[in-house]
């Protein structure tokens, strides 16, 4: 299967509702839209709500991290792109960016690391062989796309601009 680099399966519209006090969309609402490419991302994979409800069995988020790099506005759309980075027989490392539709401003990102369980007994378990084939056939794609700046950010005010005295 020929994937395309990176994915791009996700388009949302912000709602007014999802505007804060600040005039813009808020932090919550950046999560949900990414949380709706993750969906789309899984179901591109064979990990999806079907797969799910066929198995019992899912994928979970353990560590994320988000960078707000541009405000979005009501009514904007917004699309979410996705790129492997990694996988091995039992995590998926991906990258989302989310940017604007009419002009393709990168709003936001979010880097994330997600486990595959059995929801009866909720421990890891290997991801099936057929997923695995999808996620080589991916890499094939997404190996080429060069690594995004983002990935594995640390989160830090840079030294000597604190204003606190610790090592």
């Amino acid at each position: 299967m020929n994937y395309e680099a990176p994915l791009s399966r996700w388009r949302e519209r912000i709602r007014p509702e999802w505007l804060d006090y600040n005039g813009h969309m808020n932090v919550a609402w950046y999560t949900l839209i990414f949380d709706h490419g993750s969906d789309e991302f899984l179901s591109a994979i064979g990990l999806g709500l079907a797969y799910r409800n066929r198995t019992g069995k899912s994928t979970f988020a353990v560590e994320a991290h988000v960078t707000h790099q541009n405000e979005a506005g009501v009514n904007e759309e917004v699309m979410v792109t996705t790129q492997l980075l990694d996988y091995d027989i039992k995590r998926l490392h991906y990258f989302h960016v989310m940017s604007r539709v009419t002009d393709g401003i990168k709003l936001a990102t979010l880097e994330q690391l997600s486990l595959h369980v059995n929801l009866t007994t909720r421990k890891v378990e290997p991801i099936p062989e057929a997923t695995l084939t999808l996620l080589s056939d991916l890499w094939q794609s997404h190996s080429q796309l060069p690594i995004p700046r983002e990935k594995g950010r640390l989160l830090a005010i840079p030294a000597g601009t604190s204003l606190t005295q610790r090592p």
